[in-house]
């Protein structure tokens, strides 16, 4: 092995080797395990969401594998709909062709061109986090098996009147001209206006003021609605409403839906611009007026003054107007949220539009009873809640998206407005009788993306052929996901596989949370606090991490405040600490279903542990180089007896808390177990052993082997969650063990051995631990150098403590640098001498030609002078109300903590230098 860990040479090297030799397709095993990947977006790049969702499949499919199960995860991209064609129309565009120049086969053909160009960034990107899918299945959601599934489902469904087409409010996007699903609208608070305008009630003096952000939509209004128990309006339930501008009338009425404490208590309804009108003009069976184009212009529905404005022009248009007819009550500064879409950046409008649904209620029931049977079981189980209470209330899913690029509808009109819904248009000929005379024209539409998606866990295993990995991997074992997911794609899954495949997709959902930044702000682009996880594992210098967070679409502000923020967070840039680290960091924060504060600070403690361990494997191998496997049985020395009893308890552990998706305390009990008992403890207490020249050849052999034994185990526990380092050291120990094989990730995970548990080696070397540790404590504190031999005295002995100074002594001797122990008895003198506690039991060292008294309280009394005068400086600067005011809040904490260790300092230097004094 090398003298130093480098990760990037040998994460090059072993996922080659692994995937090369095809390590990741499943085995033939004991039962079957698997796992779907939630698709990517084909045109996609990794985030730390990513990283982190990755690395947790990985460490399941990595651990059941060594389980010796038959593992597949099965990996694949999705289409991508909207994002794709957005993509591919901006590489047009920089070429002035616009996609409709080209046509739509010709625009297809482009997307097919990026897609075998480009399309495989996030896959490659998988490879570097050491993700083990099967690369030989790998499936695209347009493959050709998995577009004709899409088209037979549809079909099937379609046949047993469960997709339909109506017309219905959706989530519109103007710049695109497509409705959108609810999860590509994203609500942010801006500043905006509400303004009230006043009705005038029919035959009557009276006014109604309705508070709105849209005033142009009222212009579509169709009532005006009140709660049916505010005494205010009672009298005027019924009464009709002379809506100004429009020349026509509306009703007045009475909702339960309606807040009376809020506003003025009446709210206009316009069914056609918004959903919670559009339900209640449901229940009101009110008419629906669309006053707007597809690409939001005011069209011939509304008067003939505001026809043809774009909607923020109609809007300054119907205010200007209310305004001159003395309606326009009060105009008041307002935060709202406002819907716009993820990819084009414009407000979202609920528009009526003509569009394919599918009647998510009558799936909804099946899908419902799986969660509350136990079919299904959600973890953490508080999930359910969530999708039970949008299940109970779900609405018909809009499947059609006005795309050019995904699976097409699989429908077709005649001339007459028939519809026919077939596989292809020559089967529809064949069915339906039609000789090539009758023109047919598919439908232009194509289906949301989270249509196939929905479909993912068995399409992608062969259905509907019955085939072998079908029958062995579905359902699936768990499905690993995000919450914010839960409707859009786990809800789904669940009512389509039911009703399509007669069974559930996954037996479990395991919802992880989100990945946020040290302050646990949300990472996005505007913030310029996006991590990328390459950049983590490989590194990046300072001016290349500002180009990067720094967007040429954020305003010049803003891109200066980023700027300012990284150069002051990464002076240096990111190092790049390795694919291993950034894993372990992920699973130490991953306690079920809460968001993660990602910190830098512990990645590099992770770093560190990759050194540690890379170290104290190349100590162990330099120390076995002539070990050899014998016949002959071992002795094993107290200290190798502790430490592979405490192995057991690790194994028992680490298998627990993976099954039970606990990364985080898997990954603690790993770490505290090779960083403070193997490498600090155990390394330290074999030396006596190794390095004695009365051990006999039995106990040095017992030693040799506990060294290379408990190492090779702590590799398999290991290698789930950090696989590259792993596997490089598992390959130089496994040998010296006669343990041979292409990987580690084939080797059997380990199972702990009741007969290995030493309970009272474990009392023996705890208390040993902590005698050794007292006095490290007294000859820190007293500034004794770490060479020099000391003798140690002990009160308040038990007979136990009395029996292990008998039998541990020299144990004590050589790993402390203690030349002679004493217990001294009750009535024993007890000389001028520095003391720490051992639980009960009292360490004592004697002063005298130890310690010059004088000069170590003149060296105390300077450190507490120089510590003294820094302390009165930070409460100065604390106590200072500008510095307060105006220094970052990061500072200002991190001069609190500064003074907190001062005064922490300041009292235990005060201690010892009390106890010194009393030695005078």
């Amino acid at each position: 092995m090398d003298k130093t860990f480098s990760p990037a040479a040998i994460e090059a090297h072993w996922y080659s080797e692994w995937e090369s030799k095809n390590h990741f397709a499943p085995q033939e095993g004991n039962g079957a395990y698997c796992i779907p990947i939630p698709p990517p977006n084909v045109t996609g790049t990794l985030h730390m969401g990513h990283g982190f969702q990755q690395a947790i499949m990985d460490a399941l499919i990595r651990f059941n594998r060594m389980k010796g199960k038959s593992t597949l995860w099965q990996v694949g991209t999705d289409h991508a709909g909207i994002a794709t064609q957005m993509l591919v129309e901006r590489q047009l565009e920089a070429k002035g062709i616009s996609r409709h120049d080209i046509g739509r086969e010709g625009f297809i053909d482009k997307v097919w061109e990026w897609k075998a160009e480009s399309g495989g960034t996030i896959t490659q990107q998988l490879r570097r986090l050491g993700a083990s899918v099967d690369w030989t299945r790998e499936r695209f959601t347009m493959d050709p098996d998995l577009s004709k599934v899409v088209s037979e489902v549809f079909v099937r469904l379609y046949d047993e009147g469960l997709i339909y087409r109506g017309q219905r409010l959706v989530n519109w996007d103007p710049k695109l001209h497509t409705a959108i699903s609810d999860l590509e609208v994203v609500q942010e608070e801006e500043s905006g206006h509400l303004w009230h305008l006043q009705y005038p009630v029919v035959d009557s003096d009276e006014v109604i003021t309705v508070a709105t952000t849209r005033p142009e939509t009222m212009l579509g209004d169709t009532a005006v609605a009140v709660n049916p128990n505010d005494e205010r309006y009672q009298h005027l339930v019924g009464k009709m409403i002379a809506l100004p501008l429009c020349n026509r009338a509306i009703p007045i009425i009475a909702d339960d839906y309606v807040d009376a404490e809020f506003g003025s208590g009446c709210v206009k309804i316009t069914p056609a611009h918004d959903f919670n009108d559009y339900a209640m003009g449901e229940r009101h069976d009110l008419p629906l007026i669309n006053i707007l184009t597809a690409d939001a212009h005011i069209n011939d529905n509304a008067p003939e003054a505001f026809r043809g404005l774009e909607r923020f022009e109609a809007r300054a248009a119907v205010i200007s107007a209310m305004e001159n007819l003395g309606l326009l009550e009060k105009t008041e500064d307002h935060t709202l949220k406002v819907p716009r879409g993820d990819r084009s950046g414009v407000v979202i409008e609920p528009w009526l539009t003509l569009q394919w649904y599918v009647d998510a209620k009558k799936l909804a029931g099946p899908a419902i009873e799986a969660v509350e049977s136990g079919a299904i079981e959600f973890v953490p189980k508080q999930w359910e809640n969530t999708y039970f209470a949008w299940m109970r209330d779900i609405q018909d899913w809009c499947i059609s998206r006005q795309l050019w690029w995904g699976h097409r509808i699989p429908a077709w009109y005649d001339t007459d407005g028939n519809v026919y819904v077939g596989e292809d248009e020559t089967l529809i000929r064949q069915e339906n009788g039609l000789d090539n005379d009758v023109e047919l024209r598919q439908d232009d539409d194509v289906l949301d993306t989270w249509f196939s998606s929905a479909l993912w866990t068995f399409s992608t295993l062969g259905w509907p052929e019955e085939t072998e990995e079908l029958e062995r991997f579905h359902p699936a074992s768990v499905l690993v996901t995000g919450f914010d997911i839960i409707f859009f794609w786990v809800a789904r899954m669940i009512m389509m596989t039911l009703h399509l495949k007669g069974e559930i997709p996954f037996k479990q959902v395991y919802v992880h949370g989100l990945v946020r930044d040290a302050e646990g702000q949300k990472m996005s682009k505007s913030k310029g606090n996006v991590l990328d996880p390459i950049d983590l594992i490989d590194g990046i210098e300072l001016e290349d991490l500002v180009t990067k967070r720094t967007s040429s679409m954020m305003q010049p502000k803003q891109a200066q405040k980023v700027e300012k923020a990284t150069r002051k967070q990464f002076p240096d840039g990111i190092p790049g600490y390795g694919t291993d680290a950034l894993r372990f960091t992920f699973y130490s924060l991953a306690s079920t279903g809460r968001d993660i504060k990602f910190d830098l600070g512990r990645m590099e403690g992770f770093r560190n542990f990759c050194n540690k361990l890379w170290n104290a494997s190349r100590y162990v191998l330099m120390n076995t180089e002539a070990f050899a496997l014998t016949s002959e049985k071992p002795s094993f020395s107290l200290a190798d007896r502790w430490i592979r009893s405490q192995l057991q308890q690790v194994i028992a552990e680490t298998s627990r808390n993976i099954e039970h998706y606990r990364f985080d305390h898997a990954a603690q009990t790993l770490y505290d177990f090779v960083w403070n008992e193997y490498c600090d403890w155990y390394l330290e207490l074999s030396k006596p052993v190794l390095w004695s020249d009365d051990a006999s050849a039995s106990q040095k052999h017992g030693t040799l082997l506990t060294l290379l034994e408990v190492l090779e185990t702590v590799l398999r526990l290991l290698h789930p969650m950090m696989p590259f380092i792993t596997e490089e050291i598992w390959q130089n120990v496994a040998p010296r063990l006669d343990r041979h094989g292409d990987t580690i990730m084939l080797a059997q995970w380990p199972s702990s051995d009741a007969e290995e548990v030493d309970t009272a080696a474990e009392d023996d070397i705890e208390w040993l631990k902590t005698v050794i540790t007292a006095v490290r404590t007294i000859r820190s504190e007293a500034n004794i150098p770490p060479g020099e031999a000391l003798e140690v005295l002990f009160g308040n002995a038990t007979e136990t403590d009395k029996a292990n100074v008998e039998k541990l002594g020299q144990s004590l001797e050589k790993m402390a640098k203690v030349k002679r122990t004493t217990v001294l008895g009750n009535s024993d003198d007890r000389p001028p001498a520095l003391s720490a506690l051992a639980g009960t039991l009292e360490v004592m060292v004697p002063m005298a030609g130890v310690v010059d008294i004088e000069k170590e309280l003149t060296r105390l009394e300077k450190e507490l002078e120089r510590m003294k005068t820094e302390q009165a400086r930070i409460a100065a600067k604390l106590g200072n109300q500008n510095f307060v005011d105006r220094a970052p809040q990061a500072v200002v904490d991190k001069e609190k903590v500064k003074l907190e260790e001062l005064e922490t300092g300041i009292s235990s230097i005060s201690a010892q230098k009390s106890k010194i004094e009393e030695l005078r």
